[in-house]
């Protein structure tokens, strides 16, 4: 086989889609964000606006996690040295676990180097722990579920998005007796939607199964105390378990989950996602436990970003633009063609000084590319007037529809 000869085949018909995924460099500015540097393919530099970051909370620029950092890696150097069961647990992970299982009034919790591995090592471990287990998964969960279940082994069943009324169908047709988990999101990225979480719990309790929810785009950002949107909702103790990220709201990297202590002891005993890899740099792990510390008494800043998402949402739509809005922080503006989003992601980074990436196919179905926003509390009033007179000025010049869709 001619292997060069492969290869450019697949890249090229990513190319001839219009989904083929360009990175650009960029350097934050600690204190400044979201303002950037855009380091150019030819060498020069340009001031831009990060329109689509998942550092929600601005979080990764906060005196209170910059601090806890600099002082753990004064104390303990760069990296961990191994992985948690050799040499990697430090002070500064069971700080993290411990203000993780306090944030969503569980037991315990489990650290992994990100929210994606600890789906992927979490669902695929469940049936090792509950033979003949029987996993539902709406079939808009994130991609490090789908590998989760995927991987797993066991039988699963895909639901139709937030649909409850086919989740109790495909339940309805299995054994009884067997084993079941039902796993689902909080808030779905792509669109912002929330899912049917009181119902989802309902269901699971008629059929005794276990749930399984990832708030990793709610965790810091919903509820009293940011545990997301089941303690917005008042559901948590109806979660078995719960998927979270350190890489979003809080500002840092990192994945975990909680849940009773049992649950935890055995998925740390038995998935080689959390067994074989190095632990997370004791640095990074103090930066997120303040974070986390501090998040659970900072209302004003969960207020003040859904003031921002509320507000950019509010204005494009009275612009007529094709906005989905399911009351979330995340917005997203509807292009529907791969190579038209990429333009206009282009033309807004070299004309306006505006970065926001186009997500294509797989992310999301054909047909509905788009630009997904998602403003925090550090855009301003002068970055978000620059970004909407962008959007308009746009929008005109390539004659989109402005016809708005339904939320």
């Amino acid at each position: 086989m001619d292997y060069t000869a492969q290869l450019d085949t697949a890249l090229n018909r990513l190319h001839e889609e219009g989904r083929y995924r360009t990175f650009i460099d960029i350097e934050r500015k600690n204190g400044q964000f979201p303002h950037a540097t855009w380091r150019k393919p030819d060498g020069t530099e340009a001031p831009i606006t990060v329109w689509c970051g998942n550092d929600y909370l601005g979080m990764g620029q906060h005196p209170v996690v910059l601090e806890a950092m600099h002082e753990a890696i004064e104390a303990t150097g760069a990296g961990s040295g191994g992985t948690r069961n050799i040499s990697g647990t430090t002070v500064y992970h069971k700080r993290l676990e411990a203000e993780l299982a306090d944030l969503h009034g569980k037991e315990a919790a489990l650290l992994f180097t990100s929210a994606y591995i600890a789906n992927d090592a979490t669902l695929s471990t469940l049936p090792k722990l509950f033979p003949g287990l029987i996993i539902y998964s709406d079939e808009l969960n994130h991609a490090s579920m789908i590998e989760g279940v995927r991987r797993n082994g066991g039988a699963k069943r895909i639901f139709r998005h937030n649909d409850v009324a086919h989740l109790r169908e495909l339940m309805e047709a299995d054994d009884p007796n067997a084993p079941k988990v039902i796993a689902f999101e909080s808030v779905y990225s792509m669109d912002g939607d929330f899912g049917p979480i009181e119902a989802i719990c309902d269901l699971a309790d008629e059929f005794g199964a276990l749930t399984y929810i990832d708030e990793v785009h709610a965790v810091g950002m919903y509820g009293p105390r940011g545990a997301g949107v089941c303690e917005r909702d008042r559901l948590m103790h109806r979660l078995d378990i719960i998927n979270g990220t350190l890489a979003k709201a809080y500002g840092v990297m990192g994945g975990y989950i909680a849940a009773s202590a049992k649950m935890c002891d055995a998925i740390r005993s038995y998935a080689p996602g959390f067994i074989f890899t190095t632990s997370l740099p004791p640095a990074v792990a103090a930066g997120a436990a303040a974070s986390v510390a501090h998040l659970k008494r900072d209302q004003g800043l969960r207020d003040l970003h859904q003031e921002r998402a509320k507000i950019l949402k509010t204005r494009l739509k009275g612009m007529g633009l094709p906005i989905i809005d399911h009351g979330s922080h995340i917005v997203p503006v509807i292009v529907g063609n791969p190579v038209h989003t990429k333009t206009l992601s282009d033309m807004l980074l070299d004309g306006y000084g505006i970065y926001v990436q186009p997500i294509n196919f797989p992310t999301v179905p054909r047909g509905t590319e788009r630009l997904r926003f998602t403003p925090s509390p550090v855009h301003g009033p002068d970055e978000m007037d620059k970004l909407v007179r962008a959007m308009d000025d746009l929008w005109s010049h390539c004659a989109l529809n402005r016809a708005e869709l339904a939320g």
